[in-house]
């Protein structure tokens, strides 16, 4: 029986996985393959390089806990203007970024991995998924997690690639092509518990893409349902995109409790 674990995006809520990867573990559930997309990308790559265990779960949640948008991505006048008017390709740079995957990654090709990895992104041209198994582990992460407008793609082969999340967020379908018997899936939520509508700009924004994506997470389950054991673990309830709750530490907690 081999085992696939699929680590969806979901940008800070990427912390709801530490929770879910713990209680796995603790039931005695391993991956042969991990998969993943965005955020999820980061977490099965610190993961991959070190084995799927209590001790390294907690030490992936020492990880998150300090982090912050303001850390990773600090806002910077002079790069802004110039996305705005066209001399840029991003709100903001992958520096904070790209440190904190070379502080953290512990192989620099991803075929090196302890576990088997393969990273999600997808090319900017075509919106076609690219699932990387082999090359910079660094620059793969860094295209997995590039939201466009706001990190810089990454240059890839003569492709320029962006967040896995566009193409597939919770990309159950490689697993499926890794020929794995079952298929954990750890998605980061969707909004639910609302009782109004969105009325800002920006969350009708957030809402609609986080709607959009879970819906194509039951497509998926439904499709694939018949080619392997699927089983998707609950995120924590309620889940409000853009809310308050907009610490990873916070979403550690919430995952756990």
């Amino acid at each position: 029986m081999t085992t696939a674990f699929v680590l969806a995006g979901g940008a800070n809520l990427g912390a709801f996985q530490v929770g879910m990867l713990r209680a796995l573990v603790e039931r005695g559930t391993t991956p042969d393959v991990l998969i993943g997309a965005s955020v999820g990308a980061f977490n099965a790559g610190f993961l991959a390089g070190r084995g799927v265990t209590a001790t390294t779960v907690n030490e992936l949640a020492d990880v998150w806990r300090p982090l912050s948008a303001w850390k990773l991505f600090p806002p910077n006048p002079i790069r802004i203007i110039g996305a705005l008017t066209g001399h840029r390709p991003a709100l903001v740079g992958d520096h904070g970024l790209r440190s904190l995957l070379d502080r953290h990654l512990t192989f620099h090709d991803v075929a090196d991995a302890l576990i088997p990895l393969r990273v999600v992104a997808t090319d900017l041209l075509s919106g076609n998924e690219v699932g990387i198994t082999a090359g910079p582990a660094t620059e793969a992460i860094l295209a997995s997690s590039a939201i466009p407008g706001l990190l810089p793609p990454v240059d890839w082969n003569g492709r320029k690639l962006v967040d896995g999340g566009i193409a597939d967020n919770a990309p159950i379908s490689d697993a499926i092509d890794a020929a794995v018997d079952r298929i954990y899936v750890l998605p980061c939520g969707y909004p639910s518990g609302d009782v109004e509508p969105p009325t800002t700009v920006a969350e009708t924004l957030l809402h609609t893409v986080a709607l959009l994506i879970h819906k194509r997470l039951i497509r998926d389950v439904r499709e694939y349902s018949a080619d392997a054991e699927l089983i998707v673990i609950p995120p924590p309830s309620p889940v409000t995109v853009g809310g308050r709750r907009d610490h990873p530490a916070d979403h550690i907690e919430m995952s756990v409790s």
